[in-house]
């Protein structure tokens, strides 16, 4: 018998929305170096508050998976590890935004297309 998983609402819209958090890296480390915390608050100002303890393993999981690659780098004085978008990182990110195109497109018709004969 399967189990289901039931996460309360704070873990179901931090579920919903990291899909998206992970587009916005992906979009900000195609057109410069980041690093963590200037990503939390850019994301802050798109509304989502995201901590050093959910940003830094997203951050490592995307390098894990080939999306990004890091570097020592600084930022003024500071020493920073710097995330630079990969190849595959790039490829990823143009089907993201085919995808989010189309999403968007269908949040906003006036009536999407029926999916069930009800």
């Amino acid at each position: 018998m399967k189990r289901c998983i039931v996460f309360p609402v704070q873990s179901q819209r931090h579920v919903l929305f990291y899909g998206l958090i992970r587009i916005h890296v992906l979009v900000h480390a195609s057109r410069e170096p980041i690093f963590g915390l200037a990503m939390m608050k850019e994301l802050a100002h798109h509304g989502y508050r995201i901590g050093p303890g959910t940003l830094y393993p997203l951050l490592h999981g995307m390098e894990r998976s080939g999306l990004l690659k890091s570097i020592p780098g600084r930022e003024g004085a500071r020493a920073r590890r710097l995330y630079r978008i990969t190849p595959a990182g790039l490829k990823a990110l143009k089907k993201a935004r085919e995808k989010v195109d189309e999403l968007h497109h269908e949040l906003h018709q006036a009536h999407p297309r029926r999916i069930s004969g009800l």
